[in-house]
């Protein structure tokens, strides 16, 4: 997620800077007409202002609202989805098995003692069984040395020093 924030911050600051700038340019362009018609006229409220904002609030929505609501739908299915025997991991950091689900609470089993415990749907942070059952079901993939065919200096020198070593 820092990730990613730091990917947005820089490009939602260009993007207001590039806004800003649009609507100066804009402005000083109808300035210097008026000027050198010597007619007094008023700037454009549309062109100078609302055009930018406008355009900066669906850059904005774009980058930060639209995958907020993703990242909180997809929570909301993971949270809907869980099933009896996965692991979870609460948002308070407790690992357990789930015992039972109820409509809006779920019984999770912890420790040794099996000491069971009641927590809301919401508390559920991540399904552990669930991204296991995704890797597995998911096609493998080859290694990213042998698929692009890169040869590992380490053993080209290894075995060049046994070539000397049997000569």
């Amino acid at each position: 997620m820092k990730r990613k924030l730091a990917a947005i911050i820089p490009t939602a600051a260009a993007t207001a800077w590039g806004a800003m700038y649009f609507a100066m340019s804009t402005f000083a362009e109808e300035a210097a007409d008026a000027a050198a018609t010597d007619t007094q006229k008023a700037a454009n409220p549309l062109l100078t202002f609302v055009i930018p904002l406008g355009f900066f609030f669906i850059v904005l929505y774009f980058m930060l609202i639209r995958p907020q609501k993703k990242r909180e739908q997809e929570q909301k299915e993971l949270q809907s989805n869980v099933q009896i025997g996965d692991e979870v991991i609460t948002t308070g950091g407790i690992v357990g098995i789930v015992v039972r689900v109820a409509e809006d609470t779920v019984v999770l089993e912890t420790g040794g003692e099996r000491t069971k415990i009641r927590l809301k749907n919401w508390a559920i942070a991540e399904n552990v069984s669930a991204k296991e059952r995704a890797k597995a079901a998911a096609p493998k993939k080859k290694a990213g040395l042998a698929s692009a065919a890169i040869v590992d200096e380490t053993e080209k020198k290894s075995k060049k020093k046994k070539d000397k070593e049997e000569e």
